[in-house]
């Protein structure tokens, strides 16, 4: 039901597609805020995908990113079988961290954003630890200037 849609070289990390399914559906007749935050979380793991932090580099390095802090705004209702795809822009990375704007878009409509910010953890250890100089490279290639909507206060 979800893919990640490749992109060209240097271009970014890959879109991540879906459709809004049945059992995603609230009673209010349109996509629960818990399904928004779900789809994010897919797009996210398709960045850590990309910076060689999937299922093998986890597995190879005993680490992951675990998201610390999101920000999510519903900007619009999304319904039972609507198109999305989420932009993603990695707009910071640290030593240890790595800061996310997901865009949701569903036809050519702005639907909800989010900002995710990650820490790099050694899950043995159960401390953060610095990415790996690979895996940093990657990351730092791909970082963008944040949309104008990173980085607010609630209010």
């Amino acid at each position: 039901m979800s893919a990640a849609e490749p992109t060209a070289a240097g271009a970014g990390p890959p879109s991540h597609r879906t459709t809004v399914a049945a059992e995603w559906v609230d009673y209010n007749g349109h996509m629960s805020e818990a399904f928004y935050v779900l789809v994010f979380g897919h797009a996210t793991d398709g960045v850590l995908e990309h910076i060689g932090l999937g299922p093998e580099g986890r597995e190879h390095s005993g680490c992951s990113v675990y998201t610390v802090e999101a920000h999510v705004r519903y900007l619009q209702e999304v319904g039972l079988g609507a198109p999305l795809t989420v932009r993603t822009r990695v707009v910071g990375v640290g030593a240890k961290t790595l800061h996310l704007a997901h865009e949701m878009v569903s036809g050519e409509e702005l639907v909800a954003t989010e900002e995710v910010l990650g820490l790099h953890v050694d899950q043995q250890a159960g401390a953060t630890t610095p990415f790996d100089a690979a895996v940093a490279e990657r990351a730092a290639a791909l970082v963008e200037a944040p949309p104008s909507w990173c980085g607010r206060r609630l209010g």
